[in-house]
């Protein structure tokens, strides 16, 4: 597989005018299988394994473009691990529960998307001022924070409505 390739998620990037959109959603059964799998122990390390392979993606393909774009839109890796990252509190919850490989539950999943893509799109400060970053940083660290700003606020959510606080 090329860096180009892997940048835009084996070319989910190409396929629609709404590409972060559509590689947020793509990253939910990857997340479900992750989960199903090995529970959160399995979900973490392999989205931070993720998250190596496509900033080392995305620099080569960024480099390899004679006038390389800021953030090519069609490069939606960063979407992808984002969107995993939002996942974690909902897994780490259910593996420490002992709820093994239970799914993870729709409704919380469609709650943390929105918070995802709210985040990626109104880019609130710091993800603005990290999407600035140069080159492949700047592309992968916008989604990582939306990603950590969208768990927080699913978290606390999932709280608030478990009665915790």
């Amino acid at each position: 597989m090329t860096a180009e390739g892997i940048a835009t998620c084996w070319g989910i990037g190409r396929l629609s005018p709404a590409q972060g959109t559509v590689a947020s959603v793509a990253a939910i059964p990857l997340a479900w299988a992750l989960h199903a799998l090995g529970g959160a122990w399995l979900l973490i390390p392999a989205t931070l394994a993720l998250t190596a392979l496509g900033y080392i993606a995305v620099d080569r393909a960024l480099a390899a473009r004679a006038a390389p774009d800021t953030d090519p839109k069609e490069f939606v890796i960063d979407e992808v691990v984002g969107m995993l990252i939002a996942l974690w509190p909902m897994s780490i919850a259910l593996t420490l529960s002992g709820a093994g490989a239970e799914v993870l539950p729709w409704p919380g999943v469609l709650f943390t998307l929105a918070l995802f893509r709210f985040f990626d799109i109104v880019k609130p400060w710091p993800i603005r001022h990290a999407e600035a970053a140069p080159g492949a940083l700047g592309v992968m660290l916008d989604d990582l924070l939306a990603g950590v700003f969208a768990a927080i606020l699913a978290a606390l959510a999932a709280g608030a409505a478990h009665g915790w606080f």
